[in-house]
């Protein structure tokens, strides 16, 4: 690539660092107050509510089926979830479309074992400023709100594992 003068080459090797540091740069973003609290029916369809997971590390995702990052993360959540669940973790995946056929379809084509809410409605994730697709809050044992992530790239796994941990170890 040309040179100007007083400034260093470009070179493919420079370029493709570049680019490898912002994909693996991860946006989560410090989250701050009390979660909101809510009560949502699960596709098993009992009523279940955040303020009774009090005490636990809590992950809340909100996710629809025509989002192609929110069905590459689903299995990456369900490992997760089997992994620290025993340790007080809970994952609760919040689907957020207004017809739920096309979700419940998805969940039989790729089951996972943690609880699937419906808020087809759309209060929580009006009150939780969901804006994108998928929506990742991680909420301590006190019910804050720690971190937030917008969208999923793959590797996300490895921050969110580690911010459980930390979570847990407070």
């Amino acid at each position: 690539m040309n040179n100007r003068a007083g400034t260093k080459p470009v070179t493919t090797a420079s370029v493709l660092l570049a680019l490898l540091l912002l994909v693996s740069w991860v946006k989560a973003e410090p989250a701050k107050g009390k979660a909101p609290d809510f009560t949502l029916k699960s596709v098993r369809g009992d009523n279940l509510k955040l303020s009774e997971r009090r005490g636990e590390v809590v992950m809340v995702n909100f996710w629809a089926s025509w989002c192609k990052p929110c069905r590459e993360e689903m299995p990456v959540l369900n490992e997760l979830y089997l992994k620290y669940r025993d340790a007080g973790f809970t994952l609760w995946a919040i689907n957020v479309e207004q017809n739920l056929v096309k979700a419940k379809r998805w969940l039989r084509e790729v089951p996972v074992t943690f609880p699937v809410l419906f808020d087809d409605s759309n209060n929580v994730s009006k009150r939780y400023n969901v804006d994108a697709m998928p929506s990742t809050y991680l909420i301590d044992r006190d019910g804050n709100l720690r971190y937030l992530y917008q969208s999923y790239e793959p590797g996300y796994e490895d921050e969110y594992e580690k911010q459980i941990r930390e979570l847990m170890r407070e």
